[in-house]
């Protein structure tokens, strides 16, 4: 198709082109726009010289990034956080997709999902509260029935060796449900023809699942997983923010908190920037590379 016949075909749909306009306006306005604030990072920022007659100093918070201890911790934490999300709680809703669309009756069907969906319109707000009230170490439900068994009382959050636990945990009981659903509707756009030609061969429900319905739904588990993996330096901000404590930081402070703390804690502008901008280059090249390794591992892209 030649410049000309693209121009005609645009005209002939401006009204579909016309429909693109908000939201482009939005990605300028609250996500294009902002990004001159990137500048930040190699100035000394002072909130009231503004970022016209800031001091311009260059890599210095960069490296101080890079000799600072606590950002190795923190970066150790992120990585560590977002690998147990990936392996353990990705393939979960994979597994419930794939168990829900064996079952037959549909009053049950449906009130299983609902169930399983209902935490992911909680907010961490909510959500804190309640697994905070639930693990209290005097009288939450579960140290109750630790020492019903004989057993002392645990500090889940306020403890090193179990804070990474109970994050990874209720990131599950929250998203997993929710994140069944983009499995399946890609089970749903199956063609159904397969299945019953697999029926007529004598295949049998878990033979139609290994040999149909994952290869079905393989080209959305790799877009999930790139997702995943170009996010992997954003291990839960919001949600640690709210479970968190100064006990806890070895274990459970992360980009997103530390950023955060520095920023807004601390009021150090420029450091926190350069932070931030680390972790979206990161994320970029994560993005591009799980792009690169699905195209020519899987002869699968998203783009």
């Amino acid at each position: 198709m030649n410049r000309n016949s693209r121009w005609k075909l645009a005209l002939s749909n401006w009204d579909m082109y016309l429909l693109l306009v908000p939201g482009l306006i939005f990605l300028l306005v609250f996500k294009y726009t902002p990004m001159y604030g990137v500048v930040i990072a190699f100035q000394d920022f002072n909130i009231f010289s503004g970022i016209g007659d800031s001091e311009w100093v260059g890599f210095e918070h960069f490296q101080k990034l890079i000799h600072s201890d606590d950002f190795f911790q923190v970066l150790t934490n992120t990585l560590l956080i977002s690998m147990y999300k990936i392996v353990l709680l990705f393939p979960i809703p994979i597994v419930v997709a794939l168990l829900l669309n064996e079952v037959r009756k549909m009053l049950f069907k449906r009130s299983i999902q609902t169930i399983i969906y209902l935490p992911h319109f909680l907010s961490w707000v909510v959500i804190s509260g309640l697994f905070v009230t639930l693990l209290s170490p005097t009288d939450g439900l579960v140290n109750q029935i630790i020492i019903a068994f004989g057993g002392k009382p645990i500090s889940f959050l306020q403890d090193n060796s179990f804070f990474r636990s109970v994050v990874v945990f209720t990131a599950g009981w929250k998203e997993i449900g929710w994140n069944a659903i983009i499995f399946i509707a890609a089970i749903a756009g199956i063609d159904q023809e397969q299945y019953e030609a697999a029926s007529i061969d004598g295949a049998g429900r878990i033979r139609k699942m290994i040999s149909i319905t994952l290869p079905g739904i393989m080209p959305t588990i790799v877009l999930m997983l790139i997702l995943r993996i170009g996010s992997l330096l954003e291990a839960g901000t919001e949600q640690i923010l709210t479970m968190y404590n100064p006990l806890v930081y070895d274990s459970g402070d992360v980009i997103g908190t530390y950023v955060y703390r520095m920023g807004l804690g601390q009021q150090d502008y420029s450091f926190s920037t350069a932070v931030g901008l680390f972790n979206s280059l990161v994320g970029f090249i994560l993005i591009i590379s799980g792009n690169m390794l699905s195209k020519k591992f899987l002869k699968r892209s998203i783009w």
